[in-house]
Order: C-alpha cells, then structure tokens, then sequence
C-alpha cells in the first residue's frame, strides 16, 4: 500500500515484516556502529547516548517477526501490523515506525479508554486507533527508526507525515506513539503531538563493582532489610540459574510459559503473549534474553525474563507456581541488578507500576507518550486533562523521591 510520495521518497505500508530485510529494517532501529556487529558489553560511545539504549531489542527485526510468527500480532489479535516505511527512489529503506491499526487498548500499558469509552458516547468512533509501539512492551525505545544518513531528517518528516495519512486512509481515530525516547520526542512535540507523562522505576548503575557497592549507597535500616528480604526469598532450598543462548531450550521454555501463564490469568486475565512466542523469539534472539529461574526439589518453580539492549536490562514477564515470599522480588528486581552489575550495564527497566521496586533501588523515572487525535473537540478535551495529569505525575515523582531508601548526607554507614 503507497501512502504517497515526497519528492523522490516513497512512503508505504507492508503488513508484514517477512517482505522487509533484517538488515535494512535494524539498520534504522538501531542507527550507526549496529549496522556492525555489536560488542553488548561495551560502554555508550558518547555522553550523548548514555541516557539511551543503542541496540533497543523490542523494535528489532526479530522481536517483531517472532510476534508475527507466534500470531501474538494480526489474525484476531487487534494488532494488526501496518509497518510504515520511508524508501528512496532506489528502493532504499531510510526510516521505519512499528505501528499497528488497532481494535482496542489491550496491550499498550498507557490506558486510553475513558478517551474511548467519553468519545463513543458522545457519538464518536474511536476504533481502529494507530499504535506506534513495541506490542506488550512497556519499555522506552524508539519509535521513529531512521537510518543515519544525510536524508534522515527528511525522512523522519516522511514518517510524520505516513502516519497522518495512514490515518486518514484507515479512518482511524488517532495516532499513539507510546513509551517514546529521544530525539522522536522533540520531533513528536513539534509535530503538534499531545504529551502524556507516566512514572516507572528504573534502578541505575553508579560504577559499582560489586551489589554491595550499590547497598553500601543505602540507608542502614534499608541495607539490612534488602539483605534479609535476599536470605529468606531463598531460603526454603531455592536455587537461581541465569539461562542465556544455548541454556534456551525448549524443556525451559515449556516451563517458563507454564509460570506466565499461571501467573498471568491470575493477575490481568488473558496473557498476551503464547507458547510459540518464547520458542520463536529464543530461536532468533537468545544471547539477548537473561532468563532468570528458579529451582526447588530438582524442578524450576519460578522464573522472570529479561531482554539485553547494548547498555540496558529490560525486565519483562514474571510467573510462579509455588508462592515462597520475596521470590518475585529476588528474581525480577535483585537478580537483575546483580546481572547488570556484573556486565556493566548502566540501567534497568523493571517495566509498568510498582512502588515496591521504591525500596530496592529502583528510581522513579517520568516516561512519555504521544498522541495525535483527529477530532478537534476530543483534541481540546484530551489537551486539558493531559495539562492536570502531568502536573500529578511530576508531584508524584517528587513525593516518591522523598521515600528514596539512599542514604542521606550525613548518615554513617553500618
């Protein structure tokens, strides 16, 4: 599908990225020295990259086509893939967006539906919506792809402006560009777009060597509480194995869904994500998924997935079938930091909510989200309540910040 043309720049649609090469499509998710292979335990190249990830695995080639492949996306999902890309006239990909023409707001961890629910009362339709994100992925990232190169700001415009006319051409009720990083940003917020703002706790890396460098930066009573909370989420014969590459079998697979799953129904209903998804993305992508489970009594009982960027560790997907206390702390929050401790990476996202990560270590970061809606009276609507929210949200992070469990200037260490 052709969605118009901009001097001698193509915008077009694919609903799928089998017809998109690997290369080309990676090359604009992750610009510059990833067109080489990546050495992941290097540190960012420059002070200007530090606060980004360079090798963003949610936009990638593979974490979409394994989407694709296990039917998480398209079919009778209501995500229905409508990749839009910006090519030259030779043919050459220069930017890319990974958006989905959508049927509801599930999914999306930036919840929309009193938006939906006031605007059909009001006669409106609000679905299909176009979503620009990394599907069940609340991690920040890249949304606008775009190649390096010396088109790249042209063709960033060229995918603002697809989007709109895709849009347009689907009768869709607007444009979400959720968990939004720089520069798409700045490029979101001059292209009209409204900015939403949501809190998540990222726990970041201050040069330690060891995990008690960074407990040593905690206040006493808090040290002692995360060690003790460490000793007994283990303390009933539990072992952790850390699995990567080729530990990635499918024997672990079947385990790790049988706990998301598990987990999942009892805690928002319906998981998203199915068993051919763990076999299709640990087929494509193992050396950057860190799975962290569990054992007890010779079986595994619980584990927790991340996924590696070059300086980034996103936690993911939790599940159990045993409850033991603090386990889930241990495996999706101190595991994780002991992991990027140990391969010097600067940050971990710990994903959507949860103020308990408050208390071990994890800090609360403001994440953005874009929206550009077609109704000029749903627009001003939205624009109003957005006005309020951010405010509640930067208070929020200030009240928070109070509750922080580092230590105090002044305060000894025990």
């Amino acid at each position: 599908m052709s969605m118009g043309e901009g001097g001698d720049l193509r915008v077009r649609v694919t609903t799928s990225l089998k017809t998109v090469p690997a290369g080309d499509w990676n090359a604009c998710a992750n610009p510059g020295a990833l067109r080489e292979a990546l050495d992941l335990t290097c540190e960012p190249a420059s002070a200007a990259l530090a606060g980004l990830d360079r090798d963003n695995p949610f936009v990638s080639h593979e974490f979409l086509r394994a989407l694709e492949e296990s039917q998480c996306v398209g079919g009778r999902s209501g995500w229905s893939p409508t990749y839009l890309l910006v090519e030259d006239g030779a043919g050459t990909l220069l930017a890319a967006a990974p958006s989905f023409l959508k049927s509801h707001s599930q999914g999306e961890y930036v919840f929309d539906h009193s938006w939906a629910d006031a605007y059909e009362r009001a006669g409106g339709r609000y679905y299909p919506k176009l979503q620009v994100a990394a599907p069940f992925t609340p991690a920040t990232g890249p949304r606008l792809l775009v190649a390096d190169g010396p088109r790249a700001e042209e063709a960033r415009a060229g995918l603002i402006a697809g989007l709109e006319a895709l849009r347009d051409q689907a009768e869709a009720s607007s444009v979400h560009v959720t968990f939004a990083q720089e520069p798409d940003i700045a490029t979101l917020r001059d292209a009209g777009y409204l900015e939403r703002h949501d809190l998540q706790f990222h726990w970041q890396n201050e040069g330690f060597a060891t995990y008690d460098d960074f407990l040593a930066t905690l206040a006493s009573r808090k040290r002692k509480a995360l060690k003790r909370e460490r000793r007994e989420a283990l303390a009933a014969d539990i072992t952790v194995d850390i699995l990567s590459g080729s530990d990635l079998t499918e024997a672990v697979w079947d385990d790790f869904h049988s706990f998301y799953e598990d987990t999942g129904a009892r805690k928002w209903g319906r998981p998203y994500l199915n068993r051919a998804f763990f076999s299709a993305v640990g087929a494509a992508m193992s050396e950057r998924i860190v799975l962290v489970m569990a054992r007890r009594a010779g079986r595994y009982i619980a584990g927790a997935i991340n996924f590696r960027g070059a300086n980034t560790l996103y936690g993911r997907n939790w599940g159990c079938i045993e409850d033991h206390p603090f386990l889930h702390f241990e495996l999706c929050y101190h595991q994780a930091i002991d992991y990027a401790i140990a391969h010097k990476l600067t940050r971990v996202e710990a994903g959507a909510q949860g103020e308990h990560k408050l208390a071990r270590g994890y800090r609360p970061v403001v994440t953005r989200s874009f929206h550009h809606l077609a109704d000029p009276g749903l627009r001003r609507a939205v624009a109003h309540y957005l006005t309020g929210e951010r405010q509640q949200i930067a208070q929020a992070q200030e009240a928070l910040a109070t509750e922080s469990p580092f230590r105090k200037t002044g305060d000894a260490y025990e």
